[in-house]
């Protein structure tokens, strides 16, 4: 059987399919729908209007040849109708629409690509600064990072490499745009998950995270597997891991690694890390506690602007009293005020 010759169109039409990552029938579907449009644009400038519903176009997907029939009432192709001359038109405007149509369909291919990728981390470079935003060229399409996440300590700058967190999919004023993050706390979990051979096991799961971007986080981890050390695997030998994260992030922020427990006391007084020696007293009522720290670490215990007690209290999920031991202690044995009544200061005054 003599091998089939496939003519120039097919080889192109196959060849722009592939490098777009878009069927052969896409393609022609919209062929077929510049060439209406096409013919509509002919008739018109002919005088005559003509409503293209009532229009079929059929494209050759082996020779590239192109006629424009009338429908038929069970939509199949009846009379054509294809003007002299219509070819030069037709390839001026289907060229047109085809580029435009090409464009969507690699953009809708790339956003379905992505849709799937969100919630996990990829590398990316920033393209350009577009107002208080910053486009991020993704590998095969360009993402936005908005204000609110961006690491408020970072100063990003032209073709500048950084592993993102691909956050969403957003509806906006230009269509659907990939949302990338610096700031989510979901983007140290992901650094983990690659780095902590761990968490693909299942040995080792993150159980409560909380995080200020650029400045500390806190993450409680657990593990599910017994002579697994889950705070050791996630620090790594000579803190190689942990370090590992830290840079990815650009190098500034602190990460608390604490192991998480159902033993609210010892869970709190872990989350105040770095500071020692904390004694921890519970209103499970109004869930919250009095951390009693000692004098010399209580600014440990708070942190910076707060920033330590802040994140283990969210961390945890309890409102968190930070208090110094000697002076906690000193208030709780103040003898109380005894307060007389009134005919008792009365009686006492007339002797």
């Amino acid at each position: 059987m003599p091998a089939q010759v496939r003519s120039e169109f097919s080889l192109a039409l196959n060849q722009v399919a592939a490098e777009r990552n878009i069927s052969v029938e896409s393609i022609i579907a919209t062929i077929e729908e510049a060439l209406l449009m096409a013919y509509r644009k002919d008739r018109s400038l002919a005088g005559e209007m003509v409503e293209v519903e009532n229009f079929i176009a059929y494209v050759n997907s082996d020779n590239g040849e192109s006629t424009i029939h009338r429908k038929k009432e069970d939509g199949s192709r009846g009379e054509d109708v294809t003007p002299a001359g219509f070819g030069r038109i037709a390839a001026q405007t289907a060229g047109q629409v085809l580029r435009q149509k090409i464009r969507e369909a690699e953009k809708k291919a790339v956003i379905e690509d992505f849709t799937q990728r969100t919630g996990t981390i990829g590398s990316g470079m920033v393209l350009r600064f577009d107002g208080p935003n910053i486009i991020v060229d993704i590998g095969k399409a360009e993402a936005v990072m908005p204000p609110q996440e961006q690491n408020p300590v970072e100063q990003y700058r032209l073709n500048q490499r950084l592993t993102f967190y691909i956050k969403e999919i957003r509806e906006s004023a230009r269509g659907q745009e990939i949302v990338v993050s610096r700031s989510d706390e979901k983007l140290v979990i992901e650094l983990f998950r690659r780095e902590v051979p761990e968490f693909a096991s299942g040995a080792v799961e993150i159980k409560l995270i909380a995080r200020e971007a650029g400045g500390r986080t806190k993450l409680a981890v657990i593990s599910t597997q017994s002579g697994v050390d889950p705070v050791g695997a996630c620090v790594g030998q000579k803190g190689v891991r942990v370090q590992a994260v830290i840079n990815e992030l650009g190098g500034m922020e602190k990460v608390d690694i604490i192991q998480f427990t159902e033993n609210v006391v010892t869970l709190i007084a872990s989350a105040l890390a770095p500071a020692k020696e904390i004694e921890v007293i519970l209103n499970e009522e109004a869930k919250s506690a009095i951390a009693l720290v000692p004098d010399d670490q209580l600014s440990l215990a708070i942190g910076r602007d707060g920033q330590n007690v802040r994140l283990a209290a969210k961390v945890t999920g309890w409102k968190i009293d930070i208090k110094g031991k000697s002076e906690y202690k000193a208030v709780s044995k103040k003898p109380k005020k005894v307060v007389k009544k009134k005919d008792e200061k009365v009686a006492e005054k007339n002797k």
